[in-house]
């Protein structure tokens, strides 16, 4: 029998790529850039990166930057602005 403890390691493990509620129910697009691995999701003008992969003390700046260019490769639009953290950052889309 698992452990309390046990169970919510393996609960938040699972939850590592889950998406926030806006971006629920669509369908991820993996993309790496620069050595970052990120699930994309697009939902209008807004896009989602969470970074699935393990990196020693990202800096949110590098990655920021990561998480746009993967954002703009799955949208084909211009990314005006991102932000969130190391692990899941969120994009403002400018698709015209």
């Amino acid at each position: 029998m698992l452990r309390p403890s046990c169970l919510l390691l393996v609960a938040g493990l699972a939850a590592c790529n889950t998406p926030s509620p806006a971006f629920r129910g669509l369908p991820p697009t993996r993309v790496t850039i620069d050595g970052s691995t990120f699930d994309v999701r697009v939902r209008e003008d807004r896009a989602e990166a969470i970074r699935i992969n393990a990196e020693y003390a990202p800096r949110f700046g590098p990655i920021r930057i990561r998480a746009a260019t993967a954002m703009a490769q799955v949208s084909g639009c211009e990314v005006k602005a991102v932000g969130g953290d190391q692990a899941l950052a969120v994009g403002v889309l400018d698709c015209d």
